[in-house]
């Protein structure tokens, strides 16, 4: 079945930089705007002793790139929709002709 690509996504991807005091800062890049069927799992709470974190699972659907493309997903980027950020945590084939990619991911809210 053909996904339903009707959600655009930011793709990211962290770049460390100096902070000035001998440390470093993490930036995030924008590499580029992916349409994608987002689906939501089943999330859970825990919580801690000064916030409590909220943690939904997703799974995301995009076109397929070659794995030498910066277009295509790592699991050490992120997707941005708006102030929602969505980390990635895998990425697989979609289907067997290999024309879509499924990205696992996990949205954080602090509560």
């Amino acid at each position: 079945m053909t996904p339903f690509l009707n959600r655009k996504l930011v793709l990211e991807e962290a770049q460390r930089s100096p902070d000035g005091g001998g440390g470093h800062r993490l930036d995030w890049v924008r590499l580029g705007d992916l349409w994608a069927q987002v689906t939501a799992g089943t999330g859970n709470e825990r919580a801690g002793e000064a916030v409590t974190l909220a943690s939904v699972p997703y799974r995301i659907v995009v076109r397929a790139a070659p794995v030498t493309s910066p277009r295509r997903p790592r699991p050490d980027q992120r997707f941005r929709e708006g102030a929602r950020v969505f980390r990635i945590l895998s990425v697989a084939d979609a289907d067997p002709a290999q024309r879509y990619l499924v990205c696992f991911a996990r949205e954080e809210v602090v509560a």
